[in-house]
């Protein structure tokens, strides 16, 4: 059972982490040991432990306690658990915590990228994607329609921000991901390297449809999708096995990446047998 600790106006240092640290700063807090992230709401905390993530403190309304939030506290084991009523926290800490908790969590090592797709037939990848709410869409999709993993490049935003984790609905604890290396510039030859065949989402004329019997006849696929509004890079394209378009109508030109993401794992994802 966690430690539970009624704050005031005096617990301002205790609650520093959740006041004042933005997501960088808790990222490389503490190099060079592991950094930290927050998860908002019961769901997404949930998720989190269940993904193995270390919980650090816990911070929720005093009624949440035996209430929405009584599985993660049970969960949580003997960490701090700081509470109040909903004005207390909302004056102390200068938000409002309307989504019922927050916990600090410890970040783990990542995976390789060969340790991620070792029994993957499907992955996305994402190239430079630096909006936490498209990343955390992506997840939620990939999770949902047939994806086993999801490779991201360094310029990406990081699938543990608070947002991204949120709108994933907690599913970036369910997808198995990780990092391109920094200094890997060709990543396409590197997933052909792994057996993948590379499909370049892209709005060129020189492209194949979604819907091409060849690319759901691959047994493994990595799906590579660019960053919101220039799309992917010239030599990505180019190294990708595959260019693919997604057929629009009535003068649409393109989708989103968010909605983009969920057409092209629909369609290319292996079905699974329920």
């Amino acid at each position: 059972m966690p430690d539970i600790i009624r704050i005031n106006s005096t617990f301002k240092k205790e609650l520093e982490v959740y006041m004042n640290k933005s997501e960088p700063a808790l990222r490389h807090w503490n190099e060079p040991e592991l950094g930290y992230f927050i998860a908002e709401s019961p769901k997404v905390i949930e998720r989190a432990l269940s993904a193995g993530y270390e919980p650090v403190s816990l911070l929720m309304q005093d009624k949440d306690i035996e209430g929405e939030a009584a599985q993660i506290v049970a969960m949580c084991g003997d960490i701090p658990l700081y509470t109040a009523g909903f004005d207390e926290i909302t004056d102390i800490t200068g938000f409002n915590l309307i989504r019922g908790a927050l916990c600090l969590l410890r970040r783990k090592i990542h995976p390789t990228v060969a340790e991620v797709c070792k029994n993957a037939r499907r992955i996305a990848v994402l190239e430079n994607v630096v909006n936490p709410t498209n990343v955390g869409a992506v997840f939620r999709s990939a999770a949902a329609l047939n994806m086993d993993a999801v490779i991201l490049t360094h310029n990406c935003s990081d699938p543990l921000y608070r947002r991204s984790t949120r709108v994933s609905m907690g599913n970036v604890f369910l997808v198995p991901w990780t990092y391109i290396p920094e200094n890997e510039m060709n990543y396409p030859e590197i997933l052909n390297n792994l057996g993948f065949k590379t499909v370049a989402m892209a709005l060129t004329d020189n492209s194949v449809s979604i819907e091409d019997e060849k690319l759901n006849a691959e047994d493994r696929l990595a799906v590579i999708l660019g960053t919101e509004g220039e799309g992917l890079l010239d030599s990505t394209i180019e190294s990708c096995d595959y260019t693919v378009k997604i057929p629009m109508s009535n003068g649409v030109d393109s989708l989103n990446i968010a909605a983009a993401s969920a057409v092209a794992f629909w369609q290319l994802g292996v079905r699974k047998e329920k």
